[in-house]
């Protein structure tokens, strides 16, 4: 452990130029929570935090194998969507431009996540230095966040579409959900930074052991030895407003997407516009379900089992996305197939 009171530590992790930007912002962070309090503060800062999560968990090495591969479906998969996307000039609209943003979202959250989970527990490189955990925190919260936020655009989106259908072109415009999805960044990066600022005024005397598979935030701050009721506030705050809102806002969009469809004169357009509907709601059940079973039933479940639990239901939809949107939605596969023509056609026309 080393006494500090201003001084910031080198990182090695994260070394690109954003990242020693975003180390910048949360240590001008840090100097104004010392300012606001209005004395000089000793702070105890270790050099590193020992993440733990998956230490004495039995063959977990088969598990890492399931990781990567796992990692690799989801950069293949992430990387096919966002290129279809481009390529096909018929998807490039407002709902597509969310379904762009997702893929993009879960190809970041998992290179940022993945790497570096496998990294500590396959080569046993337990301690992760103090500014590289806040700043692995930083990018797994922040992706975390925005894919639960992008499913509340596509939800708005096929809510508009069902029950406005002929104000949908008015309502969902290309510079409306570009905007929505702006603010989406926007809040969910002020509110991560936030948090890392407010850990950075904590004094850690005590241990430096992080029981989870990544540098968690609730893990952190409750390792603390000073004041941690603002570490707490905030702890409390970002679930209701990146997990409960979102899907609070979803199930009310269904409920009212329900009803609308009720009204419809005929079964089979009832279930042509929910079939709009089947790609969204298997992400949603993808993303919440395990999440909300594992904080509900948190107490009954085992520690170790509840880690692999939320380790699973982080990396699991970002694999799971793209597939999900191109067996279930129509105008990918069509474009797909295009694409794929087009290759065809044009080798044929080289030999």
């Amino acid at each position: 452990m080393t006494t500090l009171k201003s001084h910031a530590m080198t990182p090695n992790f994260y070394s690109s130029t954003s990242s020693d930007r975003l180390r910048a912002t949360i240590e001008r962070i840090m100097e104004f929570f010392n300012s606001a309090s209005g004395k000089n503060i000793t702070f105890v800062r270790p050099a590193y935090f020992t993440i733990s999560g998956f230490i004495g968990i039995p063959n977990m090495k088969y598990y890492y194998v399931f990781l990567f591969f796992v990692y690799v479906v989801s950069v293949l998969g992430n990387t096919a969507v966002m290129a279809v996307i481009y390529l096909d000039l018929n998807l490039q609209t407002p709902k597509y431009i969310a379904v762009f943003n997702l893929a993009f979202v879960d190809l970041i959250g998992s290179s940022a996540l993945v790497p570096k989970v496998l990294d500590i527990f396959l080569f046993n490189h337990y301690n992760i230095p103090y500014g590289d955990c806040l700043t692995f925190l930083f990018f797994c919260y922040t992706c975390l966040s925005m894919q639960a936020l992008n499913l509340v655009a596509l939800s708005y989106d096929r809510l508009i579409a069902i029950t406005y259908p002929l104000h949908y072109q008015v309502k969902v415009t290309h510079r409306f959900m570009f905007s929505l999805i702006a603010s989406f960044w926007i809040f969910v990066i002020i509110a991560v930074l936030t948090a890392v600022g407010l850990i950075t005024r904590l004094s850690f005397c005590k241990s430096v052991v992080v029981n989870s598979y990544f540098c968690d935030h609730g893990q952190i701050y409750k390792l603390a030895c000073n004041d941690i009721f603002p570490n707490r506030v905030i702890g409390n705050l970002l679930p209701v407003l990146i997990l409960w809102f979102p899907i609070t806002f979803i199930l009310c969009s269904y409920l009212y997407i329900g009803r609308a469809l009720a009204k419809v004169a005929t079964v089979q357009e009832r279930l042509k516009a929910f079939r709009t509907c089947t790609a969204h709601l298997s992400l949603v059940a993808i993303y919440f379900i395990p999440i909300l079973i594992t904080f509900t039933m948190s107490e009954k479940i085992h520690p170790n089992a509840r880690i692999i639990n939320l380790s699973l239901s982080s990396v699991f939809p970002p694999m799971l996305n793209p597939i999900i949107y191109v067996l279930q939605t129509q105008e990918i596969k069509v474009s797909v197939k295009k694409i794929l023509q087009l290759r065809r056609k044009s080798r044929i026309m080289v030999k």
